[in-house]
């Protein structure tokens, strides 16, 4: 019993520990790009909406921001996937939007920067 209650509480140290510190991490260099018009800060858009709480939001729903028409009618919510899709070419998944960003082509920084907005604000 003493060895169940111990590996428990380890696990809740240890889980708790790794949500703490994504909050820490440091931004990969891809996101430079998009902290040039993008906060985290909640209700805190700016030429982009925010990215607080990015994770499985419904695209084009940001309360306060004004979106292009395209990405008030994207059917999809903000997850990996759709994503890696979006930043790798935004106008392939959202033809006609406003995002001024021609994509990245590097995958892995890719995946990268997909994990860390995923992850923060979160």
């Amino acid at each position: 019993m003493r060895d169940r209650v111990f590996v428990t509480g380890l696990c809740v140290m240890v889980l708790g520990s790794s949500a703490a510190s994504a909050q820490n991490l440091a931004p990969p260099e891809a996101f430079a790009a998009c902290s040039a018009c993008h906060s985290f800060k909640a209700d805190e858009n700016a030429v982009g909406p925010t990215l607080f709480k990015l994770a499985n939001r419904q695209v084009g729903t940001v309360e306060g921001f004004r979106y292009s028409g395209p990405m008030k009618r994207s059917e999809f919510k903000w997850d990996a996937a759709h994503l890696e899709q979006f930043l790798s070419n935004p106008q392939a998944i959202v033809p006609g939007n406003r995002m001024p960003y021609s994509g990245l082509d590097d995958k892995a920084q890719l995946k990268i920067l997909v994990n860390y907005l995923l992850t923060m604000g979160q």
